[in-house]
């Protein structure tokens, strides 16, 4: 299967992904103000990567920053149905003062998608 039909054959499943991570960060208390990127499937940049187990292809999307050199998020689809994603906020929690948002991620399958925050402690 070529890049682009991995493409169209994730979109869905690929923009709910999306939604979930961008809930997520909504949920904490983040406001679109203070987020300067949420994660569009459709922004990313994809790759077909070779999965060292099945040895099919996986579609791998990452997303970068405006300047495009740092990445701020990836998403990979596996060949046998599930995916993992992460996304970058790298923000001291809104609400509270002692925690620090480092990004959220999202694992599962189409029928059943799982996300939570990862969070640091702020130094004393």
């Amino acid at each position: 299967m070529a890049l682009s039909e991995h493409i169209k054959s994730n979109r869905d499943l690929g923009t709910s992904i999306c939604h979930r991570l961008t809930e997520e960060i909504n949920e904490l208390g983040f406001t679109e103000a203070d987020i300067r990127h949420y994660p569009r499937y459709d922004d990313a940049d994809f790759v077909l990567i070779k999965d060292p187990y099945s040895g099919e292809q996986n579609l791998a999307c990452y997303w970068y920053d405006e300047a495009k050199r740092q990445r701020i998020g990836r998403l990979q689809f596996n060949s046998d149905g599930t995916f993992y994603a992460e996304y970058d906020v790298v923000k001291p929690h809104p609400t509270k003062t002692r925690r620090f948002v480092e990004g959220v991620t999202a694992w599962g399958k189409a029928e059943q998608i799982k996300s939570e925050p990862k969070l640091l402690n702020m130094p004393e």
